[in-house]
């Protein structure tokens, strides 16, 4: 690949944040066909105060020609109850549970790697620097390609599809991806 098309992985930056926030939102409404959701979504409406001037909180992106192809999001606030599962909640309480959110690359970027890079990038972040002793995800596996993904990184830990926790057209499965140095408590 050519250097003037390479792709810079880091840290967002303010600059960034447009450009990651109409990658989400254009995910929403595009690959997951249901939009935005105010109770699902509420961190994209202010990525830079929820990632980039939280400590303890990341947005990653993968940069080409200055554009955002694709993102990761990790915060210090785990499962909620409802919609998902007492069990769960009490398994990744907040403060000490990393969710890994906001996994998107655009689709002519894709099996470039990146998403792949952006959650090691994330693992490395809550295991380092944010004071996690789990990292905790959920994902769609009605999205195509995003069950098989998340198997290569993580251990299901729940299956919700048979409950349909988020009602029609989302079939969500509870994932954990062992963190190489949990923080002691």
């Amino acid at each position: 690949m050519d250097r003037q098309d390479a792709y810079e992985i880091r840290h967002a930056r303010p600059e960034d944040v447009p450009g990651a926030r109409r990658l989400i939102l254009d995910t929403f409404y595009r690959e997951f066909g249901y939009g935005y959701v105010p109770a699902w979504h509420a961190d994209v409406v202010d990525l830079q105060g929820h990632y980039l001037d939280h400590p303890r909180h990341a947005l990653l992106v993968a940069t080409r020609r200055g554009e955002v192809v694709a993102t990761t999001a990790l915060h210090s606030s785990g499962p909620a109850h409802p919609p998902h599962p007492r069990d769960l909640v009490e398994r990744y309480p907040c403060g000490t549970t990393a969710q890994l959110v906001r996994v998107y690359v655009r689709a002519e970027h894709r099996r470039h790697g990146l998403a792949r890079e952006l959650v090691r990038r994330a693992c490395e972040f809550a295991a380092d620097e944010g004071g996690y002793r789990r990292l905790y995800l959920h994902t769609n596996a009605a999205v195509p390609g995003a069950e098989s993904f998340w198997r290569s990184l993580a251990e299901e830990v729940y299956d919700a599809r048979p409950s349909g926790e988020h009602g029609p057209g989302v079939a969500t499965v509870h994932f954990e991806i062992p963190l190489r140095r949990p923080a002691a408590v």
